[in-house]
């Protein structure tokens, strides 16, 4: 394969435009290829250890530390169990209602979401679950390319086939960004509440998850009038949710 790629086998003529197009197509597929099984042996590896950080958190740490050099995230793991029920159900409600039963894609959510962002015209909803949020927390950046749907969707794929959706929705929560340098429900409750992330009531947990969309504008407009609506609707829902 390395003499094939160099050219450099024995009597081998001179490489014309195709072997160059050819061999640099291979050469693409090959790091797509390891790319794709780093990824999927740092999942296989968070089945039992925890991530110390995410694509995005370094992303927002890096745009941070331009302004404040010696600036750090606010951010501490917390276990599943230690984290209230009423941030689980809260956030569930909602972000993915239907988070125990897809498999990574809520179809229905998917058309809601093209139906009234076509009737709005311009993106004013996502349709995207909790894994494929994750999936783009963890390992994509914040730049926009024409690639990055494909990606994100292979990403939860291999999230939803590898882990349990106890697991997703323990990384996701720990992950998530809470506003400007928070990352996760412990340094969330903390900022916020000045409590930790199990002693949350329910009112608390449902505003936390009203800040998901917009995380910074919240964490310096906590008590717009938007953020309240929404906040009771979620705590409305969050008896209904079923938590993994």
């Amino acid at each position: 394969m390395k003499k094939w790629m160099l050219n450099s086998r024995h009597n081998a003529p001179p490489l014309g435009f195709g072997g160059y197009v050819t061999r640099g197509l291979v050469l693409f597929f090959m790091i797509l290829f390891l790319y794709q099984l780093w990824i999927l042996l740092h999942i296989f590896w968070w089945i039992k250890f925890n991530p110390s950080s995410s694509a995005f958190m370094e992303d927002r740490l890096n745009i941070i530390q331009e302004t404040k050099p010696d600036a750090e995230l606010k951010y501490q793991w917390v276990d599943y169990a230690k984290i209230s029920n009423n941030l689980k159900r809260a956030v569930i409600a909602s972000e993915d209602a239907k988070f125990v039963d897809h498999e990574g894609f809520d179809w229905d959510g998917i058309q809601k979401a093209y139906e009234k962002n076509l009737k709005k015209g311009k993106i004013v909803a996502g349709g995207s679950t909790i894994s494929q949020q994750l999936a783009k927390n963890l390992f994509l950046s914040t730049k926009r390319t024409p690639w990055r749907k494909g990606e994100e969707a292979l990403i939860t794929v291999m999230l939803e086939n590898i882990l349990s959706k106890r697991r997703i929705l323990e990384i996701y929560l720990n992950v998530i960004e809470w506003g400007n340098g928070v990352f996760g429900a412990e340094a969330a409750a903390r900022h916020y509440y000045k409590t930790s992330a199990s002693k949350l009531s329910s009112g608390q947990a449902a505003k936390l998850a009203a800040m998901i969309p917009n995380p910074r504008y919240y964490d310096t407009h906590r008590s717009t009038a938007y953020l309240n609506r929404r906040a009771a609707t979620i705590q409305a829902r969050m008896r209904f949710v079923e938590v993994p």
